[in-house]
């Protein structure tokens, strides 16, 4: 898939707690042109969280079927439930040539990126693991053992952050706000976009 006509897949990732779904939904707020990628999981939802808006909530035997249908992208079970994204959403959407972005763990975005290349992967750190901790038990969502799971779950999923195209630490929520759209802009400008993009333009320009 290198066809300079599709439009960007961005891949955020980043330990429980980072604040990613947080600024995923303002970058989406402020860029009304850009796609979301809704995930299937088993998991239960959360408080505030609405079904086909944050996740598409299904059963396990749902999720297991659609699996055995290869309806999915990729797979990935994360403390203790089963998620998985759309393969029909996710490249019909690309090959629109609109641009969509993808909440996902580490696992996930690894396994997207043997398929889909040219994929930008973006990794989100908390400032400490003090404030990450911090931060999960102002959600009191979660109990002081699953707490200590997702903490220990986040030393891991950190560790694989070189792997990633850009690393950005939510401190400051505006700050990092800004320098995921940022991310999203300068990809969206690279010359090879542009060409296609606008390319009546351009030829006319160069007569």
């Amino acid at each position: 898939m290198t066809n300079s006509s599709q439009g960007n897949l961005f891949i955020v990732t980043a330990a429980s707690g980072a604040g990613k779904t947080s600024l995923v939904k303002a970058i989406l707020k402020n860029n009304p042109t850009l796609e979301l990628s809704i995930s299937f999981t088993t998991r239960s939802p959360r408080p505030g969280e609405v079904d086909g808006v944050d996740y598409k909530f299904i059963n396990k035997e749902s999720f297991n079927k659609m699996q055995q249908k290869d309806v999915f992208l990729e797979t990935a079970e994360c403390h203790g439930a089963f998620y998985g994204t759309s393969k029909e959403i996710i490249l019909e959407t690309i090959k629109s040539g609109k641009d969509i972005i993808l909440e996902i763990d580490w696992q996930g975005a690894f396994n997207i990126k043997k398929i889909y290349q040219n994929a930008i992967s973006i990794f989100i750190l908390p400032p400490s693991i003090i404030a990450l901790e911090e931060r999960l038990k102002k959600r009191g969502q979660d109990s002081e053992e699953t707490i200590n799971k997702r903490l220990s779950a986040a030393k891991d999923e950190m560790s694989h952050l070189e792997k990633f195209d850009y690393v950005t630490i939510n401190n400051d929520f505006d700050c990092a706000l800004r320098e995921l759209e940022a991310i999203i802009m300068s990809e969206t400008l690279k010359t090879h976009k542009q060409l296609d993009r606008h390319h009546a333009l351009i030829h006319e320009l160069r007569k």
